[in-house]
């Protein structure tokens, strides 16, 4: 690859610009100062907090090993190819996810249609919806995604203490159903399963972290808990000096944030390993039912799971309420271990980094976005922008750390940017493979690496990674259901201001194409023939 490449890491859509040795392009764009700094936040955008506690809980739902099967070709038909194409289509075009799609849209192809564009549309009116449906729902994902991360700091700074305050049932939250482990654990387990008895992990979390009791439901949130206020304003400040310079300051932070989870997670394992009992677990956890495969949510779980794996955002928190993994079940399994304290340390400070990695893309993507789109008002002014944007989404995230905030943070996760990113990932798979085309998309690989796509990828993007995102489009809206949290069931408001958040980003986009045709020069047929040319150059 030529030093003079750059890349740049785009939130949803990964968007990157990469250069070995300078800090800008000849255009003014900030790059990478080391290929590494990028990599590695590549790989901490990739690996964030859902892969910690969803595919557990779906590997061991669909049988175990077995699982691997379908997963495996998942990743490799689907999930792979649509990484590589986003990679390489924002190396070589190194725009935001704003003003990316006015250089691959079918319409601006050819020296005639692009005279006539840029006459009817001015600068600041040539973007695709496609680009600020991506940017609201990085919005939303930033309004939640980072009250997660401010609840592993809480419990961060409730580690440092010489006993776990979610080892016993001697708490002030704790209530007569709360049982502490016992020496028969199998008794202990029945209990907890059956709901006659609460573990102190589960009590700690939903009655002295989340309050959740002193909620009757979204409409009764009550006030503001202060302590999970103050953890999301250090998360945010976190946030805040990572991205205020650019890749500068992140290319900085990755370092930290990406290489830190791994080795604790290499900790974790090697500890895990000496516990009596392990081998037996593994081989329980892992032991293929291959009758599995028959199963055709299996197939489906394997698809979710590796659009879940590769972009933020995508039922993130639905995952929590039902395996509840990262603040009940691992803290549970933590007080159990010798030096626990130690243990429950480690544990949450790589949360927090896994977690700091993903919200750094998402609104990486963000930021990018409008400082290409508007680079003399924001752009220049960058530390400014970025501070105006961290304190506006501090304030639309309080909600979330009040003792109801879990249904907010709930409905967020559900309908902001869960069926949107699906619907709207489609639409850039179709655009790039179908409107924009493979060849021509493959040319531009070949100008910027100096050889073109294999056959796998050129079959892989024609054909397969536009289905297999559209087919779990289809699959979430076959199986779509109104949003539950236990018992509790989301009032006829509180859904239908669910699918305002979800229409106000995917309505930029036949808005869009609607202004394109009525406000573009010619009859309908006129448009539909330059359409139709630009695709027969596909």
């Amino acid at each position: 690859m030529s030093s003079n490449v750059s890349t740049r890491v785009e939130g949803d859509s990964l968007k990157v610009e990469l250069m070995q040795n300078t800090e800008t392009t000849t255009d003014g764009r900030e790059t990478w100062g080391k290929k590494i700094e990028f990599l590695l936040a590549v790989i901490g955008f990739a690996v964030d907090l859902g892969n910690v506690w969803r595919f557990p809980y779906i590997c061991y739902k669909n049988g175990g090993g077995a699982f691997l099967v379908p997963y495996l070709l998942m990743f490799i038909f689907g999930g792979l190819p649509l990484f590589y194409l986003e990679l390489a289509l924002g190396q070589y075009h190194r725009s935001g996810c704003l003003t990316v799609w006015n250089k691959i849209c079918p319409m601006m192809k050819g020296e005639t249609y692009q005279r006539l564009l840029f006459t009817v549309f001015p600068r600041k009116q040539r973007h695709a919806g496609l680009g600020y449906a991506i940017c609201i729902i990085d919005l939303y994902m930033a309004m939640y995604y980072n009250t997660v991360i401010a609840w592993a700091v809480y419990y961060l700074f409730a580690s440092f203490r010489s006993e776990l305050p979610w080892t016993s049932c001697d708490n002030p939250w704790n209530t007569r159903s709360c049982r502490s482990i016992t020496s028969n654990r199998s008794t202990w387990d029945e209990e907890i399963l059956n709901g006659t008895k609460t573990s102190p992990a589960q009590e700690y979390f939903e009655r002295s972290v989340l309050q959740i009791h002193q909620s009757s439901g979204i409409d009764d949130l009550g006030p503001i808990k202060l302590s999970l206020s103050l953890c999301l304003f250090a998360v945010f400040l976190l946030v805040y000096f990572s991205l205020w310079k650019g890749v500068k300051s992140t290319g900085k932070a990755v370092w930290i944030t990406a290489i830190a989870p791994y080795i604790v997670l290499f900790i974790l394992l090697i500890r895990g390993l000496t516990l009596p009992g392990s081998e037996d677990g593994i081989l329980y956890y892992l032991k293929p039912q291959w009758d599995k495969l028959n199963d055709k949510t299996v197939w489906i779980d394997a698809a979710t799971q590796i659009f879940f794996s590769l972009g933020p955002g995508f039922g993130t928190l639905l995952a929590l309420s039902s395996p509840g993994l990262v603040f009940i079940v691992y803290p549970e399994a933590i007080a159990t271990m010798d030096g626990s304290v130690f243990w429950s340390i480690t544990f949450f400070f790589m949360l927090i980094t896994l977690g700091l990695d993903s919200t750094f893309g998402g609104l990486e993507a963000l930021i990018t976005g409008m400082c290409d789109e508007y680079p003399l008002t924001l752009g220049k002014h960058r530390e400014i922008f970025v501070g105006a944007l961290v304190v506006f989404i501090y304030i639309c995230a309080l909600p979330t750390t009040t003792y109801g905030g879990n249904y907010v943070l709930q409905l967020l996760d559900a309908y902001g940017p869960s069926m949107s990113i699906l619907f709207v990932v489609f639409v850039e798979a179709v655009t790039v493979c179908w409107l924009y085309g493979t060849k021509r998309f493959s040319d531009d690989v070949q100008r910027m690496l100096g050889f073109r796509p294999g056959l796998f990828w050129i079959i892989s993007w024609n054909f397969i990674s536009p289905l297999f995102i559209f087919f779990i489009f289809v699959t979430a809206m076959v199986f779509y259901e109104d949003l539950t949290i236990e018992n509790y069931i989301y009032p006829p408001w509180a859904i239908a201001v669910g699918w305002v958040m979800t229409m106000s980003s995917l309505m930029w986009i036949p808005i869009y194409i609607i202004y394109y045709v009525i406000a573009t020069p010619g009859s309908f047929k006129q448009v539909k023939h330059v359409l139709k040319t630009n695709l027969k150059w596909s």
